[in-house]
């Protein structure tokens, strides 16, 4: 309601006929601001509705209001179910969740949901089942890309896990103990997390406090708009089972990842050439430069401290891997460097995994 101005005089007959209109005056003033009120209050106990979506939407208490990010996501994530011979010729049955992300048909979900399958079943939110063909994997990112046979499906949107902030809530929805489109809900509790341990080589998760199990592996992690950000794949805890703390491969990487498997069949790793430590004097320090790669033909050395690329600053190693994984080999990259207490510019081309 905009503030009431002074009203400015403008003789005294103006304020004779205000006296005299006052007691009417209150009465239609009283009418027409209950009017006002019953609107405002009607509309104050709407959801709040972003045309855009640029916020959280929020429900009549003004909690987090999930349901558009829900009901519009849940639709896009199956089930994966991993078929393989055991040792003595029975059948054994594993797998996970997955992410269908383009309308003819394919899934995105983990390497390790799909690892060692002699058969693959990918099981829809409407209970249709069909075989899936694996189009490829990465171990490197835990991120495999499989295939069905069907059209006009629905996907998931790709979102901007660069762009996410610390407290921001998020949706995990997958198959936890074969509970299909099962939907949890928390909130962005670090980024670029590494968790020095496992088969994956390059370690930048999104943490969150969202409830994931076995069989969570290879869901999508939503934002509120509704659009994936990530690829749930781990947890930590001493049991097997949930214990507050999830871990999810950001959509940055995934997105990079599948486009190369389709493209490509396999992932075009590039790469600086280098190895370094843990944060020092506001950046990372190099341990090793590999003599022939990108980063030793531009001239990096041994104990110079990488503050930032392309002037994003390196604040830990997870971030400068994610970056990282995001580029192709012939890409250029901008490294600050510190050395002797000078900070140079030193421009690198990234190279293919082994070259």
């Amino acid at each position: 309601m905009p503030a009431q101005g002074r009203v400015p005089a403008q003789g005294d007959y103006k304020i004779i006929i205000m006296k005299r209109y006052a007691i009417l005056g209150a009465v239609l003033g009283a009418v027409f601001g209950g009017v006002a009120s019953y609107f405002v209050a009607r509309e104050m106990n709407r959801p709040v509705v972003q045309e855009h979506h640029n916020v959280t939407l929020l429900d009549r208490e003004g909690y987090p209001d999930l349901t558009f990010a829900a009901e519009s996501a849940v639709k896009a994530v199956v089930n994966v179910e991993n078929l393989s011979m055991g040792r003595w010729g029975n059948v054994r049955k594993g797998g996970g969740s997955g992410v269908i992300v383009s309308s003819d048909g394919y899934v995105v979900t983990n390497d390790h949901v799909v690892k060692g399958a002699t058969a693959l079943r990918v099981k829809l939110h409407d209970n249709r089942l069909f075989d899936a063909e694996l189009v490829g994997t990465d171990p490197s990112t835990d991120v495999a890309l499989i295939r069905i046979a069907a059209d006009s499906l629905p996907t998931l949107p790709f979102g901007d896990s660069d762009s996410l902030r610390l407290g921001e809530w998020v949706l995990a929805i997958g198959s936890p103990f074969d509970l299909q489109s099962t939907i949890t809900a928390g909130i962005v509790s670090a980024k670029g997390r590494s968790l020095n341990s496992g088969p994956m080589d390059v370690q930048s998760f999104i943490q969150t406090d969202a409830a994931v199990n076995p069989g969570n592996s290879g869901g999508a992690l939503v934002n509120t708009r509704g659009e994936l950000v990530g690829i749930n794949t781990a947890l930590i805890s001493s049991t097997g089972a949930y214990a507050g703390y999830s871990f999810a491969v950001p959509v940055s990487i995934v997105r990079k990842v599948t486009d190369d498997l389709r493209e490509f069949g396999q992932v075009q790793r590039a790469m600086m050439g280098i190895s370094f430590g843990e944060r020092n004097e506001g950046g990372l320090q190099v341990i090793e430069v590999a003599r022939d790669s990108g980063a030793g033909v531009a001239g990096v050395e041994p104990g110079d401290i990488i503050t930032a690329i392309d002037g994003v600053p390196t604040e830990h190693s997870g971030a400068l891997q994610e970056y990282i994984a995001k580029r192709r080999p012939g890409e250029i990259v901008t490294l600050s460097i510190k050395r002797e207490g000078e900070v140079k510019q030193i421009a690198v081309e990234l190279r293919n995994m082994g070259l």
